[in-house]
């Protein structure tokens, strides 16, 4: 499969079907973070405790981000014991990544514009979202190297290189 995603397809397809039938792991590259709303269950609810569902359920989250997410998700954040005191969610900084991925058990990848954020992957209404525009794929080829360069970045492969770690407010790896 090879499959162009427009839109508010992006969040139907991969946030809404795909995400929560996740079974061993998810991983999450983005650039920009805030708060974001999925429908769940019976109503909208916090990305985040769906993401604390996964874990709950034995699903590892390795959270990969640039910036430090705003203040509505960090209060989302807190509310989540399971996030901050489960092994099986991990979360770096890196203020060089400006990838957007998510992989979903190593089976599927979604890769494309939209930042982890309401109007780039979430809920919002078709007439208040951001224009966004990836691939979704399963090319067994093209999710390895995809896995092998975030497993690279998340065990700070990069940061020994790296000249911007002068601006890096938590480095992954000391040197």
């Amino acid at each position: 499969m090879h499959k162009l995603l427009l839109n508010r397809d992006i969040y139907l397809e991969v946030i809404q079907d795909r995400l929560p039938n996740a079974k061993r792991y998810v991983w999450i590259v983005t650039a920009d973070i805030k708060d974001m709303y999925v429908e769940y269950g019976t109503g909208f609810v916090p990305l985040l405790q769906l993401l604390s569902e996964l874990v709950e359920n034995g699903v590892a989250i390795r959270l990969i981000h640039a910036k430090e997410p705003g203040p509505r998700f960090r209060e989302d954040f807190d509310r989540f014991d399971t996030l901050i005191n489960n092994q099986l969610f991990e979360r770096i900084l890196c203020p060089r990544v400006h990838t957007k991925a998510i992989i979903i058990d190593g089976r599927e990848a979604f890769v494309g514009s939209p930042n982890l954020t309401g109007a780039g992957l979430g809920s919002k209404h078709e007439d208040k979202r951001n224009f966004e525009a990836g691939f979704l794929f399963d090319d067994p080829e093209s999710l390895k190297e995809l896995m092998d360069w975030v497993d690279e970045l998340y065990l700070g492969e990069y940061c020994h290189n790296c000249r911007r770690r002068e601006y890096c407010p938590d480095p992954i790896i000391d040197l």
